[in-house]
């Protein structure tokens, strides 16, 4: 496993690049998560974006809470019909996130 803390943030961005094109979709259903809209949706997905590519540290319980079961990127994927790739990139998270939190960048 890489545990060069660029590489673990960089992997980190892609899978948050990657769900914000899922939240970025028309016709997606929030009223079951915590957003209001998808402007607020996003906007949330690019402060997290934006301070991992400036090299900031990020409350990685909040960004654990938004991809957690039941959690607001979860409900807006089952209300949006993509579910099952919903589950796949919660997967893939969880592994990049580990790796990030067990970097010296984020001690």
């Amino acid at each position: 496993m890489d545990t060069n803390p660029l590489s673990a943030r960089e992997k980190l961005v892609k899978t948050l690049c990657a769900m914000r094109k899922y939240l970025a979709l028309e016709g997606n259903d929030f009223s079951w998560s915590s957003w209001d809209n998808q402007e607020l949706a996003l906007a949330e997905m690019d402060s997290f974006i934006d301070a991992l590519q400036n090299g900031h540290k990020v409350d990685v319980s909040v960004l654990a809470m938004l991809f957690a079961p039941t959690g607001p990127i979860q409900e807006t994927s089952l209300s949006s019909g993509w579910g099952q790739n919903f589950v796949e990139m919660a997967s893939e998270f969880d592994s990049t996130l580990a790796e990030y939190t067990n970097t010296d960048f984020n001690n």
